[in-house]
């Protein structure tokens, strides 16, 4: 009896704390504490693994509720069934699309990042998930990972700024985000157990502050281990990794969620750092008499290891102390709010999204904007301006309540033109785990555009890549930097026979660009979401002023990358280990240290209108550890149109005592200048922000003497440097 009244008051007391308000201050901990108490062994190994494909176990008697997790960073996905990767076809489970990642990098908008986390944190409330499985912040190291479309680029400094709203944006729902992968998955082949061999210093600099500040500033709940290895371990249990610095060094209090099926050893996950085991088989229910969920690393084995004193009952109440503290932020705490889902507020704010995040690469001849108004004959030539991308690409696949192509954008804007589409190419009918034949004739699609492309005013190319096997997807790498499917020589066969071609790109990847001489305009549009050709046709319309940056560089040419010009061991790798032998110089970092001219730099976006920035100055000259330093500058637009610029602040070392590169994005700015007026901008930069990791005393230095600042729109087009001195 007494028992009995024991757990009915855990139970009640559960509810009780989960009513309760932050005014009353209830000491979670304590409970957590009371809670354990009345666990028994079995029931909190239970707790740390998976009981379906995306779903883990409560405690009934105690009325511990269970943990539903879902996909991911662009989009709440549909219901997957129980032990399957099949859908489970509700009629109620149609999302918002929002834009990838990369387009919100693109947007050098932290405000924006923000809003789009309290969408998608809406979204996955009112789904009734209690983790959401985003965002992906592993650095753009090459242009063939073909998952950079889900990351935000190849800067760890602008990935720490924009990963920490949509981080607050989300758990303000009272919804988990479980950043990932943590860390080092900058490729997807061999990503199961190619072994990362890297400086601790390029780790420091430049692959773990977006980690860091997710967790920091931040406060993320939820951290994904990631597939590969990391010297020697798996990601998912690696001492380093998980135990010294996630949970030690940044005192990391929430739940490490291993990747599904990233778990390999039942003593490593146990003692590593690894509290809740995913998806490592991928039938839960077998066609034996055993449920494949208890056979688990961190079910059964794990049990038996506890019971016969392997490992101490103290390290799997760690994990459920985590665990418990988790449920505490989410399904236990009823002061959060109930969500919305597929609201034409979240479609807007998706479109918002995708307009701030296009990037106009160029655009000679004012090609852009076209007059909606105009009575013209436009050519839309390329499969993807019809083809959808929420779907395929791996675990960001969407299943939305509409996604408008470009094409359907186009005609909707421009009523008065005559338009005339033609496939021009095809993509195939792949999927990002297969690929199939196109059931049409190459060489029919190229004729066929052609003639309509010679009876138009002008070409809108819309081509790129897209989400399946090979291109921007899960579990493969691209093959080349070049485009797909005879895009390259059909861009170059259109311009010979109309003069007036403009390229829209879909990718989330940079692409080589022979053609680029060519065409008159170039607009990166990414993946855009459910809004996708509105947003396009915003753009090119003029309705909306380009604004967007890049968030990563463009090469000339493949070998022009830092990470696939030191060969095979740097990147694949031998298919055992690989080299990260580039070390800090990613992206801009290489291409200005080696002086190699990219195609587009990091940071670059043209605009309808002209800015200036000017009259740049700093606070003083002379700083010391733990002072900032201010920049201030007037942005003048030039122009008649009403747009926005980002003021990127560089900062460089004079004859630093160690290498370096030239200079690294330490602040950023975007703002709104109405035509023919002035902003002034301010840019704060925390002096303490310009130390290196020094591997001799394993920590970071902040190094005296001279720097300079570069002030700019771009790394390559700097209007203003300053000196100034650090002691």
């Amino acid at each position: 009896m007494k028992a009995i009244l024991s757990l009915t008051f855990i139970s009640f007391f559960i509810l009780l704390i989960g009513c309760s308000t932050q005014s009353e201050k209830v000491d979670v901990e304590q409970e957590i504490e009371a809670i354990l108490k009345q666990l028994t062994l079995k029931e909190k190994v239970d707790l740390c693994h998976a009981q379906s494909k995306f779903s883990t176990k409560g405690v009934a008697r105690l009325g511990i509720p269970e943990i539903w997790m879902s996909d991911g960073p662009h989009g709440v996905r549909a219901e997957i069934a129980w032990d399957s990767w099949d859908q489970l076809g509700w009629t109620n489970d149609s999302c918002t699309a929002f834009p990838a990642l990369t387009c919100l990098a693109a947007s050098f908008n932290e405000k924006l990042s923000y809003k789009y986390g309290k969408a998608i944190g809406e979204e996955a409330r009112y789904r009734k998930k209690e983790v959401l499985l985003a965002p992906g912040i592993n650095i753009y190291r090459t242009p063939l990972n073909g998952r950079n479309f889900e990351y935000m680029g190849e800067d760890p400094y602008l990935a720490s700024k924009m990963v920490v709203p949509y981080v607050k944006g989300v758990q303000g729902n009272g919804v988990a985000a479980c950043v990932k992968h943590f860390a080092l998955n900058n490729q997807e082949k061999w990503r199961g157990h190619i072994n990362v061999n890297i400086s601790e210093r390029a780790l420091r600099e430049i692959y773990l502050p977006a980690h860091k500040a997710s967790v920091i500033e931040g406060g993320a709940w939820a951290i994904m281990g990631a597939y590969n290895k990391f010297r020697g371990q798996h990601c998912c249990h690696n001492e380093e990794l998980n135990n010294k610095i996630l949970k030690g060094e940044w005192g990391f209090d929430g739940v490490v969620i291993s990747d599904w099926g990233g778990v390999h050893d039942t003593k490593e996950a146990a003692l590593y750092g690894m509290d809740m085991e995913m998806g490592t088989w991928t039938d839960g229910l077998h066609k034996t008499k055993y449920n494949a969920y208890d056979n688990y690393h961190l079910a059964m084995p794990f049990y038996e290891k506890i019971k016969n004193g392997e490992i101490d009952e103290s390290v799997v109440d760690d994990k459920v102390r985590r665990i418990l503290r988790l449920m505490y932020r989410t399904c236990l705490n009823k002061e959060r709010p109930l969500g919305s889902f597929a609201t034409q507020e979240h479609f807007n704010t998706a479109r918002e999204i995708a307009q701030e995040g296009i990037v106009l690469l160029k655009n000679e001849n004012n090609f852009f904007p076209i007059n909606p108004e105009a009575k013209l004959k436009i050519a839309v030539i390329g499969h993807n301006a019809t083809h959808p991308m929420t779907i395929g690409g791996g675990s960001s696949e969407l299943k939305t309540h509409h996604e408008i192509s470009p094409l359907e954008g186009i005609k909707a804007r421009f009523k008065n033109a005559e338009i005339l589409y033609s496939m021009g190419y095809s993509a195939g009918i792949g999927k990002w785990w297969t690929e199939l034949p196109s059931p049409y004739n190459a060489d029919s699609l190229k004729t066929e555009a052609l003639k309509v492309a010679k009876e138009a005013d002008l070409v809108l190319f819309i081509g790129g890549l897209n989400k399946n096997l090979h291109q921007d997807s899960e579990g493969t790498d691209r093959k080349s930097l070049n485009l797909s499917y005879g895009q390259d020589e059909l861009i170059e066969e259109l311009n010979k026979v109309n003069e007036k071609v403009g390229v829209i790109l879909v990718t989330g990847n940079a692409v080589a660009m022979p053609w680029i001489n060519q065409v008159d305009a170039v607009l990166q549009t990414w993946y855009l979401g459910s809004e996708a050709g509105n947003a396009i046709a915003d753009v090119i319309s003029g309705d909306v002023n380009p604004s967007g940056k890049l968030p990563f560089t463009f090469p000339v040419r493949l070998e022009d990358n830092g990470a696939i010009s030191f060969g095979e061991l740097s990147y694949p790798g031998d298919s055992i280990n690989q080299y990260y032998k580039e070390d800090i110089y990613v992206g801009y970092r290489w291409h200005e240290t080696k002086n190699i001219k990219p195609l587009f730099a990091f940071g670059f976006g043209l605009s309808y209108s002209d800015f200036e920035i000017k009259e740049s100055k700093i606070s003083k000259k002379q700083f010391s550890s733990g002072e900032k330093l201010i920049v201030n500058c007037t942005v003048s637009n030039t122009g008649t149109i009403d747009g926005a610029e980002v003021v990127q602040v560089y900062i460089g070392k004079v004859n630093s005592k160690v290498d370096r590169a030239v200079k690294e994005l330490k602040g950023f700015k975007k703002v709104f200048v109405k035509g023919n007026n002035d902003e002034l901008v301010s840019v704060t930069i925390d002096i303490d922000e310009l130390a290196f990791w020094n591997e001799e005393i394993d920590g970071w230095e902040l190094e005296k003497g001279e720097y300079f600042i570069a002030i700019g729109n771009s790394s390559d087009n700097i209007s203003t440097q300053i000196p100034f001195e650090v002691n």
